[in-house]
């Protein structure tokens, strides 16, 4: 489920406040996050390669040619492994979004707007923490 325009808004002040804050961390993390995350379509693809490749192996035992069986599970182990596959985002866009993390939505208001809103976050998590000794 895709994210609502306030929650994209919401993400990509964060975001720009931790480029701001800890660039080196930010960017450590951006990398790992590219990474780390697999293509939907990557995965699709690679399923129906899989059940391909079972359906030739299930085809190959009951005609009793092991080549055939082993054709089908090559073509599982072909499934398997494209189904894991990294996306590769471009550089400077957030992955699964196809975006930058600097939209042109994100005004110079946006940044003064942040700041005021990540301090009554922690207003917020200050009084909570003191209310709650």
């Amino acid at each position: 489920m895709p994210l609502s325009e306030h929650e994209q808004q919401l993400l990509a002040q964060l975001e720009k406040q931790l480029h701001e804050e800890d660039p080196r961390f930010a960017s450590t993390m951006h990398k790992e996050a590219a990474r780390g995350r697999g293509s939907m379509r990557n995965l699709v693809l690679g399923v129906v390669i899989a059940v391909v490749g079972l359906g030739v192996l299930l085809a190959g035992v009951s005609t009793h040619l092991i080549v055939v069986g082993v054709l089908g599970f090559v073509l599982m182990a072909a499934g398997a492994y494209v189904a894991t596959l990294r996306s590769k985002a471009a550089p400077g866009e957030v992955p699964g979004t196809g975006r930058s993390p600097r939209s042109p939505r994100d005004s110079s208001s946006a940044s003064g707007k942040s700041s005021t809103f990540l301090q009554n976050l922690e207003e917020k998590w200050d009084r909570r923490n003191q209310g709650g000794r």
